[in-house]
């Protein structure tokens, strides 16, 4: 029994998501090479940038995934851990600023002071 309520993303999963919709499969496929490839910038960094963006959407297969290949990508330890952590802070940094959303309607409320 697993600890995840995740299933391991087999390659028995993965044909049978291709064998339903392989059109959007090909095109997805597509579309992510084309994302990772070398560009503006380096395949490392867009690892890097992915390693990050996968904890602040929370995908465990994204965070897998990513981390391998921006570990294949010659990315360090300390490089995924500051990646990791610069999500984490603008996550946090999300809540802090829309805090005034809330300040704003207290406000109209006359609930401020």
């Amino acid at each position: 029994m697993s600890d995840t309520p995740f299933p391991e993303n087999t390659g028995g999963l993965a044909r049978r998501r291709k064998e339903l919709t392989p059109d959007a499969t090909k095109a997805f496929q597509a579309f992510s090479q084309a994302v990772f490839a070398q560009g503006a910038l380096d395949t490392k960094t867009k690892q890097l940038i992915a390693v990050a963006v996968a904890h602040v959407t929370q995908c465990p297969y994204c965070i897998r995934g990513h981390t391998k290949a921006a570990l294949r990508h010659e990315a360090s330890e300390a490089e995924i851990m500051e990646a990791i952590w610069v999500a984490a802070e603008m996550r946090a940094g999300g809540a802090f600023a829309h805090s005034v959303l809330a300040l704003d309607e207290m406000d109209k409320a006359g609930a401020g002071g």
